[in-house]
């Protein structure tokens, strides 16, 4: 499962490159959908479920191994790839708010 995981998680960096983003306050105003000045864990999930969309070639909502990266693992539906951003999210959430700033969003999760 973790193998599964950090393979879903190494997608993330080509895809990235889309977003054109540089520093961490590009990533806090481009995830930040309401203009809050926090990431809450909807709008975390929803930009970082841009990996999941861009590999679910089929949009059936499930990663098959054919869509996953080296063409092995176990399938993963949106709903356990939400769940796996979730938990990063509550890791980097250090301060148990429910929301990330842009000093949580900057540190690598605990």
């Amino acid at each position: 499962m973790k193998s599964l995981a950090a393979l879903v998680l190494s997608s993330l960096v080509p895809l990235a490159a889309h977003a054109q983003v540089n520093a961490t306050s590009d990533y806090l105003s481009r995830m930040d959908g309401d203009g809050d000045g926090r990431i809450s864990l909807a709008e975390y999930q929803d930009w970082m479920s841009y990996a999941f969309d861009a590999m679910d070639r089929n949009r059936d909502g499930t990663l098959t191994p054919d869509e996953l990266p080296g063409g092995k693992g176990k399938p993963v539906t949106r709903d356990e790839y939400r769940a796996r951003i979730a938990a990063t999210f509550n890791k980097q959430d250090v301060n148990r708010d429910g929301s990330l700033s842009a000093r949580e969003l900057a540190a690598p999760p605990q």
